[in-house]
């Protein structure tokens, strides 16, 4: 069961792949991996990397891990003359093979993460000047490069997006929502999909993401209906040598086998889980795994008020439940508005959806209409005309100026929610200290989400900016190495995408690639290791 060649570690990969695939026709209810009969001395199965989650940030991964490597394209200039000066340098080089950290330097960006402002700019070079230009960056599959890896997700590839409101649209352009190597727009047109705008609806965002797997060859690697429910070290060695033992790299048992001879287990961490079937039924799993890259997004759990009578059935949390109490009728003839709270995208596209199927709405928000963090004054008018159609209502048609409360629209700027009635009635607080008190036909909390890292030890708390703090995306994301992607505070433990504070698709491609030059390197030292009769185990060290 250990391996040291590319062929090896793929052949167990596929007998891993072949458990997943087969074992649910076949009801087995333990997987090889944890069997009782295993030899001792004998190492179990440990996957050099193990990707929760299976949204784009997931997929990403797996292009690279894959083996796919960027380059310069030969006919490329990138606009910017000192960074295509350093890409220049090391043409015949790849990307991933490049020093990440002298290639960032100086450039600025979006997103606070360096890695992912790089790899944005060779994707989509000054797409925040309002250009168009094509990627310097041309793909090879380089199958030397692969490294064995599962993508584990919840549903189908695409993650959340598969969930998201049908009848909205992305905020972003469906360019900068591509993944390397297969251009949205062609891939529409190759569909036959009519793409009637720079922006799109997140079913054809979900579609393609779902299609991109397949094309890219990366199925193998995927396994869907999968829900983790604990990811733990397995031990770690004595503190014996003054070093902290949080920070230390632990992966390795030695166990005496009965002629004497040492055998090198490494088992950094244990994933375990269940698969469910196709008769709702759930096979458990165990799996050990080298590395574990967290790619699970924030839209596990949305952001709640903490307020009593939040749990009553009325007040709901999700666009989804949202749309589907008006598809089924549940709020038509209702004299009484929909209490809608927040002043994000979300709320606002609930507000739109509200106002075009007739409903009346009460709008309530802690912020000031003027406040410029409002992400309204950071969209451009003539590019996103529904979301400033919005904002004019949240601007002119407060409770001040229109005393009519049920009419289409009113806006509660600077007002808390204090609490909610059985009688489906709201209390209100404003800024000065004065109450309200409202009635309603059916409450809307959406300011936010988070993500759900139960599986971690204390959820993840320890792992972030803020210690002992849940991880939130803009507050509290998780701590990484800024040009690996590695928890600063675990050691082999990645993350990326919306947990290290990069919401944009444009931007978690960066974590991919940080991720993906990290673990090359420590490939190819243990490649050196074992040519040399120094190294051992499997995986990745």
């Amino acid at each position: 069961r250990t391996y040291s060649g590319t062929e090896t570690e793929g052949q167990l990969l596929n007998s891993f792949a072949q458990y997943f695939g087969d074992s649910l026709g076949r009801k087995i209810k333990r997987m090889p991996l944890i069997e009782e009969t295993v030899l001792p001395g004998d190492s179990l199965l440990t996957l050099p990397v193990v990707i929760i989650g299976n949204g784009p940030s997931g997929i990403c991964l797996s292009y690279l891990l894959s083996g796919y490597r960027p380059y310069l394209s030969p006919e490329a200039i990138h606009p910017n003359p000192i960074l295509h000066t350093k890409l220049e340098e090391a043409r015949h080089l790849s990307i991933v093979d490049q020093d990440l950290e002298y290639l960032s330097e100086g450039l600025e960006g979006r997103s606070s993460n360096p890695v992912a402002v790089l790899f944005d700019t060779l994707l989509h070079p000054d797409a925040d000047f309002g250009y168009d230009y094509p990627p310097v960056l041309h793909w090879k599959l380089e199958q030397h490069n692969y490294i064995p890896h599962i993508v584990l997700g919840k549903g189908p590839p695409g993650g959340a997006w598969h969930s998201m409101e049908g009848s909205m649209l992305t905020i972003s352009f469906g360019d900068w929502m591509e993944l390397p190597g297969l251009s949205f727009k062609e891939w529409a047109a190759s569909k036959r999909r009519n793409i009637k705008s720079d922006r799109v609806m997140p079913e054809e965002i979900a579609c393609y993401y779902k299609h991109y797997v397949k094309v890219m060859g990366l199925q193998k690697n995927f396994r869907d209906n999968v829900y983790i429910t604990s990811v733990s070290r397995l031990y770690r060695e004595k503190d014996d040598q003054g070093r902290s033992q949080q920070n230390e790299d632990i992966s390795t048992q030695h166990l005496e086998m009965e002629d004497g001879q040492k055998s090198l287990i490494k088992r950094n961490w244990e994933v375990r889980g269940y698969q469910r079937a196709t008769d709702g039924s759930h096979v458990p799993f165990c799996l050990f795994a080298e590395n574990v890259a967290l790619a699970t997004g924030t839209f596990d759990s949305p952001g709640r008020l903490q307020v009593e009578g939040e749990d009553f059935p009325f007040v709901l949390h999700s666009m989804s439940d949202f749309g589907a109490a008006i598809s089924k009728g549940k709020l038509r003839g209702k004299a009484d508005p929909v209490l809608i709270v927040g002043a994000g995208l979300t709320a606002a596209d609930a507000v739109l959806c509200a106002y075009n199927n007739n409903i009346p709405v009460v709008h309530v928000f802690r912020r000031r209409v003027t406040d410029t963090s409002l992400i309204f004054k950071q969209l451009p008018k003539k590019l996103y005309p529904e979301y400033h159609k919005v904002y004019h209502m949240m601007c002119t048609q407060s409770h001040t100026v229109d005393s009519n409360q049920h009419s289409a629209y009113t806006s509660f700027p600077e007002h808390n929610v204090l609490s909610f009635k059985p009688e489906m009635k709201c209390v209100l607080q404003s800024a000065s200290g004065l109450k309200k008190i409202l009635k309603f036909s059916v409450a809307l909390v959406l300011i936010g989400s988070h993500p759900n890292l139960f599986f971690l030890k204390d959820q993840g708390h320890s792992i972030g900016h803020h210690s002992n703090q849940p991880i939130t995306c803009k507050g509290n994301p998780i701590e990484i190495d800024p040009y690996t992607y590695e928890c600063t505070k675990e050691a082999n433990l990645f993350a990326l995408g919306p947990l290290v504070g990069d919401n944009f698709v444009r931007f978690l491609k960066g974590g991919a690639l940080g991720i993906a030059r990290c673990l090359a390197i420590r490939q190819k030292k243990k490649h050196e290791l074992i040519e040399s009769g120094d190294g051992g185990g499997d995986g990745v060290p």
